[in-house]
């Protein structure tokens, strides 16, 4: 027993002193209230259900009770992006607690106003979704079943939480897509309308991206870096290192796009391409044709 108590003992003064371990300096110790995991994504599955009414939250509803359930969704959201973005905003700085408590108040409700463009641009994404997918058989089902619809609502409730200059959560938020869908979209890329990805498993979006208007990626897409300049640090400068994708751009099934590079407008860049240089407007970048080798008696060896 004296065994236990003691090995019990020692790990515990280890474990919470950070000095005792050089490296246990990367892992901060918080004493203020850090943002909450699980009521991030209450306030996702929130705003789903104001802006699905029926295919997310509580079913059943009719049209005159729409209106009250609407109401009442959008004053539990207030009050959890009030508290959230309270920690947010902590988590960084270290500004006067009155004054954080006022930004966080006045940022939920300026983000509550944009509910209503968070919910078009994703009405675009739907049918941009819908119409690329032969095997898609209704909105609903687009609703119900794609990880591009839910990575995608993510992903816009976190770009206008980072646009608001909120730390942290627009991250988390971006992160609890990733972890369910296999998209990894980052908050800070800007992506316009009708923007569709299919199947959507391994595609990664880089947090200096810019993506026009109907844009379609495939599975296994990377808009990623090339190279990263360094400060005088050695630490990686947080400056336009990704793609640019101009307006109907297709980029097809595990193709890598790296660099602040341009991709011109009606381009199609076929599979299994690596791509580091600009192409203009209308180009095609595909692959040369497999070369088939038959060997017969040993011939070709």
């Amino acid at each position: 027993m004296n065994a236990f108590i003691s090995t019990l003992q020692k790990n515990v003064e280890v474990l919470t002193r950070p000095s005792s371990i050089e490296e246990f300096k990367y892992i901060p110790q918080e004493e203020k209230t850090l943002p909450n995991i699980g009521q991030l994504k209450d306030i996702v599955d929130l705003i789903k259900s104001i802006f699905f009414p029926g295919y997310f939250g509580v079913t059943g509803r009719n049209q005159n009770s729409q209106q009250y359930y609407t109401g009442v969704n959008i004053e539990k959201l207030y009050s959890l992006l009030d508290e959230q973005i309270y920690t947010g905003l902590h988590f960084f700085h270290t500004e006067d607690t009155r004054e954080a408590l006022k930004d966080s108040a006045e940022l939920a409700l300026v983000f509550i106003d944009r509910l209503p463009k968070i919910k078009r641009l994703l009405c675009t994404d739907i049918k941009a979704v819908f119409d690329g997918d032969p095997a898609a058989r209704s909105y609903g089902e687009v609703i119900f079943c794609y990880p591009a619809i839910q990575a995608m609502i993510n992903y816009r409730i976190a770009h206008e939480l980072l646009a608001l200059g909120i730390p942290v959560i627009p991250r988390i938020i971006t992160e609890l897509a990733h972890s369910a869908t296999g998209i990894d979209i980052h908050s800070g890329a800007q992506i316009g309308e009708y923007f569709s990805i299919d199947h959507g498993t391994g595609v990664v979006i880089g947090e200096t991206c810019i993506i026009g208007n109907h844009v379609r990626l495939y599975q296994g897409v990377t808009l990623g870096a090339k190279s990263f300049k360094l400060d005088d640090d050695g630490l990686p400068m947080n400056i336009p290192r990704h793609p640019i994708l101009e307006d109907h751009v297709i980029v097809y099934s595990n193709s890598t796009i790296l660099g602040r590079i341009t991709i011109g407008h009606h381009s199609i860049i076929g599979g299994n391409i690596w791509q580091t240089s600009g192409v203009p407007p209308y180009s095609r970048i595909l692959q040369r044709k497999a070369v088939s080798s038959f060997f017969v008696d040993g011939a070709g060896i």
